[in-house]
């Protein structure tokens, strides 16, 4: 009886320690699903795949072995169902269950599917069981039919997508090389650039007229038509703007 129920207890641990390694397998390829989705490459998600295939295959051959008691064979019953938060349980089944109550015993403890579940599978089952042969092959001769008319869709729709990006011209030009250079000669050299009319007589500087009354007291009558100064100032020149000003038929 103890070689049993020492057998059974290192079968359990050795399941256990299986378990734990599936489970931190299938929390890394989730955590590497939902934060590298755009950016995972696709032989190592592949690797990752296989790697847990293999852990579960390792298990199912652990637990089908002939090592002890086979498990299918021992029975598993609560010895305490309670309301109350219990904090060991809860650190055993990490955070995942504070209470092991009534409403939740048959759900942890059941070996077999849920009875609604069960009963529409059997249903699935036995409808596959009375399908006749030549029943089968025709609805599977439909469905490839179906596949192929899909593959055919999608090889047509790739194939108009790579002719129609083949053909696509490439980035208008949006600019003039010639337009440019001329734009910098004018900047840099002042190419193209209009010249300022010359001063003359009445004129001052930009081609403006001057009205007589002012252009004989005002410093513009100083300048000659090349636009040189003919010589100094007159010192009363702001009392003589003043008193033309106080003059000026339009004020």
């Amino acid at each position: 009886m103890q070689r049993e129920e020492k057998q059974l207890e290192m079968l359990l641990d050795a399941a256990i320690s299986r378990l734990n390694e599936l489970k931190v397998s299938i929390s890394t390829m989730i955590h590497r699903v939902e934060t590298e989705s755009e950016s995972i490459y696709w032989p190592t998600f592949l690797d990752n795949f296989a790697l847990i295939s293999g852990q579960l295959t390792g298990l199912m051959k652990l637990l089908s072995g002939e090592i002890g008691t086979p498990l299918r064979n021992l029975a598993v019953l609560p010895l305490m169902l309670s309301l109350e938060r219990d904090e060991t349980l809860l650190q055993l089944t990490e955070g995942r269950i504070p209470v092991f109550s009534h409403e939740l015993a048959p759900d942890y403890l059941r070996t077999k599917p849920d009875p609604g579940a069960e009963s529409r599978l059997a249903a699935h089952e036995a409808k596959a069981n009375n399908l006749l042969h030549e029943a089968a092959i025709k609805q599977a001769a439909q469905f490839a039919k179906v596949i192929a008319h899909v593959w055919d869709i999608l090889g047509k729709a790739k194939e108009d997508w790579e002719s129609e990006s083949s053909s696509r011209p490439g980035i208008q030009q949006t600019s003039s090389m010639a337009d440019t250079q001329a734009l910098v000669a004018a900047v840099g050299l002042g190419a193209g650039l209009a010249v300022p009319p010359q001063v003359g007589p009445g004129m001052g500087p930009g081609g403006i007229m001057i009205p007589p009354n002012i252009r004989q007291n005002s410093p513009l009558s100083a300048i000659s038509p090349s636009g040189a100064p003919l010589g100094k100032m007159p010192s009363g020149i702001k009392t003589n703007i003043k008193s033309a000003n106080q003059i000026h038929p339009y004020r």
